[in-house]
């Protein structure tokens, strides 16, 4: 399963935050269809029925069912280098 690093967790609240994002919502991860290998995130008020539903503290990550099996044994993290809010998919240790 996906995990999130605390900088990942308050990335994802500052931006749900700033959205205006319900509670109960936060961020989606699905694989983009037109470009193989990339995935599109979207801030979204609540989870697809057959998302699987990442958290750490208050942050929801929601991940695609078809993007699960990608994600399984990454960890979602910032990029410190990234002007503005940016994600990293890395390794689990």
């Amino acid at each position: 399963m996906l995990t999130l690093t605390d900088n990942a967790r308050t990335a994802v609240n500052d931006l749900t935050t700033q959205a205006g994002v319900p509670e109960g919502g936060g961020l989606r991860i699905a694989e983009s269809a037109p470009q193989s290998g990339s995935f599109e995130l979207a801030l979204v008020p609540a989870p697809q029925p057959d998302d699987q539903v990442v958290e750490n503290g208050d942050a929801k990550v929601f991940v695609d069912s078809a993007t699960v099996p990608t994600l399984d044994h990454l960890t979602l993290d910032t990029d410190p280098n990234a002007q503005g809010p940016a994600f990293v998919l890395t390794p689990q240790a």
